[in-house]
């Protein structure tokens, strides 16, 4: 019998049914290095660096508030009439060395404090917006003199008017 040519397959090219899926082991890898990866994160021991970055960031100890009395009282126009303004307010810091700069600059503070309140108008502090706005100015202005007197403004937490009469 005559003998019958046939082809044999291209190099390079496999069969049909020589594939075989590969997604399972391509699924179980990603899992094996997924695992790995939690196991190690949860294992590794912590960053020291960032422990003591964010311990000194955090406020330490009780807030501290210190009294700025007596109250703070100056005039101003609204509308031609001489009004008057009387704040009474506390500065916060969780700083022991803060209180002492807020109390050593007290002179300071005071007067540029009356400046800044002395520059008002009624109709912008007569809205709670406003009176927050004031609030974060005064706020600035004891950062600024505390930093001017050596110590830190960013230990200065906040300012409170724990009185606020406008006449």
């Amino acid at each position: 019998m005559a003998d019958i040519p046939t082809l044999a397959p291209a190099q390079g090219v496999q069969l049909a049914e020589a594939r075989k899926p590969r997604w399972p082991f391509v699924a179980a890898l990603v899992l094996l290095l997924a695992g790995g990866a939690g196991a190690w994160y949860m294992l590794a021991p912590p960053n020291q660096e960032v422990k003591q970055d964010a311990a000194s960031a955090l406020p330490a100890g009780p807030a501290l508030y210190v009294a700025l009395d007596p109250p703070f009282v100056t005039n101003f126009e609204a509308e031609q009439l001489v009004r008057f303004l009387q704040i009474t307010m506390q500065v916060m810091t969780h700083d022991p060395a803060t209180v002492d700069v807020i109390k050593a600059s007290d002179p300071v503070i005071r007067n540029d404090l009356l400046l800044l309140f002395s520059n008002q108008k009624y109709t912008e502090i007569a809205t709670r917006d406003g009176k927050e706005k004031l609030r974060t100015q005064a706020l600035a202005a004891v950062r600024k003199v505390v930093a001017a007197n050596g110590g830190r403004p960013e230990r200065v937490d906040a300012v409170f008017f724990t009185s606020f009469v406008m006449q």
